[in-house]
């Protein structure tokens, strides 16, 4: 039988990159004292007033069909943030609701990129940004960062990945996963060269309220830049609502209004209850973010206290979100082979760095998203390990 293109080129970007983590989850099934430090799932819970006002929408009725582009009252919200953020009008017009950040990226991506275009992305990246762009047929064009700039995009990489054919420069500032964040100098700059190469700065800010002290910056505040600038974003990560899938795509009103005829042909609009939560969240002083951002920064200390320096391993403070790097090349083995073997000997599951591009693959990601006394024992676990590669090696070499 045949299948559309797309599969193919889809076909190792799915569950692939997530591995070890499954293979933790089969553990953990198993009854092994498994700690999972895989995947950026908040361990507080949305407020209760989110709930209270997800519930009272469905009961209010608010579970009919929504139009394509999003519900009123948070396209309302949603205009008031940005309006207020960048300092220019952004209307009802320059936004599109999506169930999540992923969904948006894809619709974003599919209305910018086809076969033979090519989209710059700084490596490491997310897992899944690979198959965004191969999706519609795109190339991928890694722009290597440096662990000893930080994981900061600088200007002249990308000036030196620039091919023909590039159309976009999908960019992630607070970065996952290394949680470097881009100051308002440092976007300009690199604004200015896609300007002169006429590429799309297309944003990713889900991380924009978890910032260690860090100046959150964007591209669509950037007057310069507004133009060729999209915001995606969600309350998965800022509100700790993963699970209701409810994001957004702000740009041009070109842009949207161009990318609204794909968007409803993909969903025809998103929940209204949840649409209802969403605007709540946004237009409501709500603690989530405050204490997640307290949480994880003092989690992110205690991992590189506890690990930095041990081992042959080297830690990575972020400056944002719910990861922390370690670099591994010291213990001799690559992301992936440290990895594995610290599943199967000491039951921690992190996410080797080969699921985020070529330049983290000696890397592996940690995350932050564990109560205080599961990831001081991860810790422990961690550091017996690697002590145990370096024994074992002096053993051989000797």
């Amino acid at each position: 039988m045949h299948y559309a293109s797309i599969t193919d080129r889809l076909a190792d970007l799915g569950s692939e990159k997530w591995e070890i983590h499954l293979r933790g989850r089969e553990m953990r099934a198993l009854g092994k004292p498994l700690i999972e430090l895989t995947i950026g799932e908040p361990d507080v819970s949305p407020d209760d007033r989110l709930l209270d006002a997800c519930s009272a929408a469905m009961r209010a009725g608010r579970t009919r069909y929504s139009n394509g582009r999003g519900e009123p009252p948070l396209l309302a919200a949603l205009a008031r943030k940005y309006t207020r953020r960048s300092g220019r009008e952004v209307t009802e017009r320059n936004i599109l609701c999506f169930p999540g950040t992923q969904t948006a990226l894809f619709a974003v991506m599919m209305g910018l990129v086809e076969k033979g275009d090519k989209v710059l992305m700084p490596d490491p990246y997310y897992a899944t940004y690979e198959g965004l762009v191969r999706g519609p047929g795109a190339e991928l064009v890694p722009v290597p960062l440096s662990v000893a700039n930080g994981f900061h995009l600088r200007p002249q990489d990308l000036e030196a990945a620039i091919v023909p054919g590039c159309r976009v420069l999908l960019l992630n500032s607070p970065h996952n996963p290394s949680g470097a964040v881009l100051s308002r100098a440092e976007i300009e700059a690199i604004g200015e060269v896609c300007r002169r190469h006429d590429l799309w700065l297309v944003s990713d800010e889900v991380y924009e309220e978890l910032t260690f002290g860090a100046d959150f910056a964007s591209p669509f505040d950037i007057e310069g830049l507004a133009d060729r600038t999209i915001v995606v974003s969600s309350i998965s990560k800022s509100h700790a609502a993963p699970g209701f899938r409810s994001g957004w795509a702000v740009g041009p009103e070109e842009f949207c209004r161009r990318l609204l005829p794909l968007s409803e042909s993909m969903l025809f609009g998103s929940q209204p209850f949840i649409s209802d939560m969403t605007a709540y969240a946004l237009t409501h002083e709500l603690p989530t973010a405050a204490l997640m951002r307290e949480q994880y920064a003092a989690r992110a200390g205690l991992i590189v206290e506890r690990l930095d320096g041990v081992g042959g391993l080297r830690a990575l403070p972020p400056e944002a979100g719910m990861f922390v790097l370690l670099d591994v090349s010291g213990t001799g083995l690559d992301g992936l082979g440290f990895a594995s073997r610290l599943l199967q000997e000491r039951h921690v599951s992190v996410m080797p760095g080969s699921s985020f591009g070529e330049a983290a693959k000696y890397l592996v990601r940690l995350s932050l998203t564990v109560p205080d006394e599961q990831l001081a024992e991860a810790c422990d676990r961690i550091a017996s390990f690697a002590r145990g590669i370096n024994t074992r090696s002096e053993r051989m070499a000797s």
